[in-house]
């Protein structure tokens, strides 16, 4: 069986109208066999408020997976090197794990892992860093954490014995500008060909992607090109390989 994850990031007060949108947008797709990636402050200025908690458990009442977003969305960190390359040229300041030390990389972690938890009344499905981008201390703070599952563009892990359990680019889109529309849809047209073989495919789409009708016209695209793949939880991946493959015949 090839599977299709589907997730839905930026899960917060700030842009409920978006995620409301994606999620009807995604329904003939998936229905709610999907994720969502929920900040619990976004950009430090929309905390989860009483009225979105009580959609938060719905929805994961309603069998959607709840991962933990980071906590702010926000880089504050100070970078040199590779990784100031990465804060440039990967996010527009988005990316909040990629400078934080293990302390206080595990603090947000473990805030944001209690505060999805005690919303959803479920334990949370795992982490996935703001923009997939990740400092060496953020990685080993995971598993600290206690986070069953980890993602970053390239792959899906277990944060506690650091086995990969997928592996393949995540289809994504980008809108926060034309050249980049542009190039995310250059890149999801090749991804629907070639990751046709893979087992796994994750797709991933963003509140800006509403406001940009080519993307959602990519968006639609993409999942019809892989409808063939089955739609699934990101915790089926736990299951041990030899279970996985004997639920393939």
């Amino acid at each position: 069986m090839k599977r299709l994850l589907a997730s839905i990031h930026d899960v917060s007060p700030r842009f409920e109208g978006e995620v409301d949108r994606l999620l009807d947008r995604l329904a003939p797709h998936v229905g709610q066999r999907l994720a969502m990636l929920v900040v619990p402050d976004h950009w430090n200025a929309a905390p989860i408020t009483p009225a979105f908690t009580r959609r938060l458990r719905a929805w994961a009442d309603a069998g959607i997976e709840m991962f933990v977003h980071g906590w702010s969305h926000l880089d504050d960190s100070a970078h040199r090197g590779a990784a100031a390359l990465k804060a440039k040229h990967m996010t527009a300041g988005e990316g909040e794990f990629l400078g934080l030390d293990h302390t206080e990389a595990l603090a947000r972690m473990r805030r944001g892992k209690a505060l999805v938890e005690e919303a959803t009344g479920r334990a949370a499905a795992g982490f996935i860093a703001p923009a997939w981008l990740y400092s060496d201390d953020a990685r080993r703070a995971l598993g600290d954490a206690g986070f069953v599952l980890a993602e970053d563009h390239a792959k899906v892990w277990r944060p506690d014995t650091g086995r990969v359990v997928a592996r393949g680019p995540v289809i994504t889109w980008a809108s926060r500008s034309h050249p980049r529309q542009l190039s995310s849809l250059a890149a999801s047209a090749l991804l629907r060909r070639l990751l046709q073989p893979s087992e796994t495919v994750r797709i991933a789409v963003h509140p800006g992607d509403v406001r940009v009708p080519q993307l959602l016209d990519s968006i639609d695209r993409t999942f019809a090109a892989f409808r063939r793949h089955v739609p699934a939880r990101y915790a089926d991946l736990l299951a041990p390989p030899a279970a996985r493959a004997s639920s393939t015949d």
